[in-house]
């Protein structure tokens, strides 16, 4: 693993920001809109606004043919049909590898012998605490979809050279499925190795579950 520069690897106290208070602006069924009081390095005081979302995971599927798995779903907010990996947020105590594992049944019909862990995205760090699960799967068996009520995608199957082409080309621009992209042409170009073992094979990652800021009053 490259080294980081040793500026980057000091202590991190003198930019740490600690919550003191906090304010629930708004809870609905998915998020929550969240008013942080924060004590900055230099002792004054700033507010911070942010989302507490649950987390997510996000699939690479990798089909035995050396294609990949990818949808297309309109996105309300953006007012756009965009190319994704299939994804999908963590339910309330639910284990990454088992939301992986659903998702890419509910979403694609498919079930992976094989799962490798690929590392933990974070989309929005300005105003959100949502985290995204990587996970690569492969030993692709086909089945049949089963999407939420209200769900609406097509699933296709494309080259690798297709996708890094749609992303330089600036017609792929979701943030995670673009991460997605940069780590699956690692992996490909074996700059980055995967270890790969059966979906209930004992010793795979258990990610991080959800995070939000704690608050100097939480801790012991």
């Amino acid at each position: 693993m490259p080294e980081m520069p040793e500026s980057f690897t000091n202590s991190e106290e003198s930019l740490f920001e600690a919550g003191i208070a906090r304010t629930v602006v708004f809870e609905g069924k998915l998020l929550r809109v969240l008013r942080d009081v924060v004590r900055l390095p230099d002792n004054s005081s700033a507010t911070r606004e942010y989302i507490s979302h649950p987390g997510a995971v996000m699939i690479i599927p990798i089909l035995d043919d050396g294609q990949i798995v990818l949808e297309r779903q309109f996105r309300y907010p953006v007012g756009r049909v965009l190319i994704e990996f299939p994804a999908g947020k963590l339910d309330a105590g639910e284990p990454s590898l088992s939301c992986a594992m659903r998702e890419l049944k509910e979403e694609t019909g498919y079930i992976a012998r094989e799962w490798a862990f690929g590392g933990v995205i974070h989309p929005v760090i300005s105003y959100s605490t949502e985290h995204i699960d990587v996970w690569f799967a492969r030993g692709l068996i086909p089945g049949r979809a089963s999407l939420d009520a209200g769900e609406f995608l097509d699933v296709h199957t494309v080259l690798p050279d297709e996708l890094f082409g749609w992303c330089l080309a600036g017609q792929v621009s979701d943030a995670k499925t673009l991460a997605g992209a940069f780590l699956l042409q690692n992996v490909l170009n074996g700059c980055k190795q995967l270890d790969w073992a059966p979906a209930n094979a004992a010793g795979l990652p258990v990610p991080d579950g959800p995070y939000v800021p704690p608050l100097m009053t939480d801790k012991p």
